[in-house]
């Protein structure tokens, strides 16, 4: 089976007129990706009371960006960013490249896994008639490896084929057009993307698709493409959740952990315990098993405007007037004026040639357990190496 996924999270900047404690150690990606987590889980749950779809997205893409726009940021604004990206924690007195290495380095551990087929990248547009701070650019693109384009945001048209043309670049034509609209007014855009596409270790077999039902809810049933495989599978059992998790692994050291709620309990009533910690002892619990899995296929393409949602989180300063960004401009008034993200899931059978087929022929001396995911569920894809969070969200198939 073969999982690719496309995310890109726009922050679009205008210039408009306008008038901690310290840990007991020195932060590593561990603690990284810990905070990444539950920043994850805290931008989940505001989503989520906004709407009973499906939801879909990337906590690392969201943050990375916001960690790049970090570097600019001066006083209060810096603050909020780094509270409200759950890292404010991290901070070391006097070193303010301290958060931008983190992340630094998370990438080049990610990056190390040759098989592993996820890139990301930063690109910062500028307009023609701005002028950036040199240490900005030095630091964006040392930290992030960004790449740094001059546009003409004055012609609109021109500049969004530039950056849609990037965008389809980045993401393997998955995102066609990310931005309908530029405002002439348009001083700056950051750009974040990820792309990931993985193949199953067991991957399954597509003669054995069929339709099957899936249970929206107890009064509406639909009719999906179920995939099946027996195999052997880590699995583990939150009884205080009730909840059954899955691991799906994929060459290259990440996988998918799917979390099944169990029958008649309402998937909602788990949203508000899903944390870093939970995940954590889900993956430490893991316990091979016999296993036959059924599970939909699915794609999704999910597009958020976080500045609607992020001010929930606390991060507010960015989109206002009294926004401090000195660190990329002298000029006055730059605030942040939109935040856009989208992602983008396909899942199906799909696998690479050399591993086709591996579970064809096994015969159980008993009974194999059944994990049949037919209602509502939870997926997060995680980096195995160093548990982070990469993409995460919740299936009902309305």
């Amino acid at each position: 089976m073969e999982l690719a996924v496309y995310s890109l999270l726009i922050c679009a900047s205008l210039i408009m007129p306008s008038l901690q404690s310290p840990e007991h150690h020195a932060p590593n990606v561990t603690d990284l990706t810990f905070k990444n987590m539950d920043f994850a889980m805290n931008l989940y749950l505001n989503i989520a009371s906004r709407h009973d779809e499906n939801i879909f997205f990337s906590p690392l893409s969201v943050s990375t960006s916001f960690a790049a726009l970090s570097l600019a940021a001066r006083n209060s604004t810096r603050s909020e960013i780094l509270s409200g990206l759950n890292l404010e924690t991290l901070e070391q007195a006097g070193q303010l490249d301290l958060i931008p290495q983190l992340f630094q380095h998370l990438q080049e551990n990610i990056s190390q896994a040759g098989a592993l087929k996820l890139e990301q990248g930063t690109a910062l547009f500028v307009d023609l008639h701005f002028q950036i701070e040199k240490a900005f650019g030095d630091q964006i693109k040392l930290f992030f490896n960004a790449d740094i384009e001059n546009v003409d945001f004055k012609k609109t048209e021109k500049s969004k084929e530039i950056i849609n043309k990037h965008v389809r670049e980045k993401t393997g034509g998955k995102v066609k057009e990310m931005v309908t609209k530029i405002d002439p007014f348009t001083r700056m855009m950051l750009i974040n993307t990820i792309f990931f596409q993985g193949a199953w270790t067991y991957p399954f077999n597509p003669n054995s698709t069929e339709n099957g039902r899936f249970y929206v809810d107890k009064y509406n049933i639909v009719q999906v493409p179920m995939m099946f495989i027996l195999d052997k599978f880590y699995v583990a059992n939150d009884d205080e959740l009730r909840a059954k998790v899955l691991r799906l692994p994929y060459l290259g050291g990440a996988a998918m952990l799917i979390v099944l709620p169990d029958l008649h309990v309402d998937y909602t009533t788990i949203d508000d315990e899903i944390n870093a910690d939970r995940f954590l002892s889900w993956i430490k619990n893991l316990k091979q098993k016999k296993l036959e899995v059924s599970l939909p296929k699915f794609t999704m393409e999910q597009s958020y405007a976080l500045h609607t949602i992020l001010p929930a989180l606390g991060i507010q300063n960015v989109f206002k007037d009294t926004a401090n960004f000195k660190g990329i401009s002298q000029e006055p008034g730059l605030k942040v004026s939109q935040v856009l993200h989208k992602a983008v899931i396909e899942v199906d059978e799909k696998g690479t040639t050399a591993v086709a087929a591996t579970s064809v022929g096994i015969t159980p001396y008993s009974m194999p357990e059944s994990f049949t995911v037919n209602r509502p569920f939870f997926f997060f894809i995680y980096h195995e190496a160093t548990n982070s969070l990469l993409f995460m969200g919740r299936v009902n198939i309305r």
